[in-house]
Parts: structure tokens; sequence; C-alpha cells
């Protein structure tokens, strides 16, 4: 009788330890080096719309480092490489930023953030035919970005590229 209370103990033991852990971990999901980076990313465009160029750059850094990570664990992603260009770009490495763009461009060219972060660079560096060709590649996405980066080069809005 003793042992079958026992077993009926360890047995329910058993099921509530499972039932636990398999709960939570659904809960508490580990960010990656991309998710990381993409929080800081954006905090960084918060500090500087509040003109707060120094904290915003520290986190484009700390963006930046977690996104070589990312870029090193998983090669070839897209949307890596589009934010390594704008991290890159946006701490004022415009040469690194156009190359990781293209590198982007090269494995999916409608890329529309790569086509819009890579126009606003051609314009900050002076190439504005070269922004227009990216504006023209997202003539047809009926998206937001071709809105934005027409303004930038009709020089319309006011941006930090």
């Amino acid at each position: 009788m003793i042992e079958k209370i026992f077993f009926t103990f360890l047995l329910l033991l058993g099921l509530s330890v499972n039932s636990y852990s398999a709960g939570s971990s659904d809960n508490s999901k580990t960010k990656t080096s991309y998710d990381k980076a993409v929080v800081l990313i954006k905090s960084a465009k918060k500090y500087e719309k509040k003109d707060k160029i120094k904290k915003a750059n520290k986190r484009y850094e700390k963006a930046l480092k977690l996104l070589i990570v990312s870029n090193e664990k998983k090669p070839n992603n897209p949307d890596t490489l589009n934010y390594l260009g704008f991290t890159t770009r946006k701490l004022g490495d415009y040469e690194n930023g156009e190359k990781f763009y293209l590198e982007g461009l090269a494995i999916e060219p409608g890329h529309i953030g790569i086509n819009e972060y890579l126009g606003e660079l051609y314009v900050v560096t002076n190439r504005i035919s070269l922004a227009k060709e990216r504006l023209k590649i997202l003539e047809n996405c009926n998206c937001k970005e071709y809105d934005q980066l027409r303004e930038i080069i009709q020089g319309i809005r006011k941006s930090k590229y």
C-alpha cells in the first residue's frame, strides 16, 4: 500500500514538473543576437529624433556587434545585411554600409528596406542618380519606404541619413 502511494506521488510530481517546464519554456524564449540588435536600433532611432546622437551611436555600436555575430551564425540573410549596412552607415562608415547593402541585394534584389536605405546612403554621399535608381525599384511596392526615399531625394524631409 505504501509503495502504491509512493508511486502515485512520484508520478504526480513528475507530471507537475514536466507541465511546469513545458509551460515556462514557451514564456522564456531566448532572443537572438539579431533580435537584440533590432531592439537597440529602434532605441537608437528614438534618441536620434531627440538629437541625442551620442546615446544613439552607443546603441548603433552595440547593435553592430550583435549583427556581426548574427551574420557569422547565419550568413547571407538579407535582413541582417540590411541592418549591418544601416548601422555602419549611421556610424558614418558609408563604404562598408554600401558593401553590406550590395551583398544583401545580391541575394534579394527587391528587398524593400535595403533599397530604401541604400538610396539614402546615395543621397548623403551625393550620388542622386543612384538614389533615383533605388527609388525606381521601389516605385510599385506601395510602401512607406518609397515615399520616404522620394521625400529625401526631393529634399522635403530632413533626415539624418
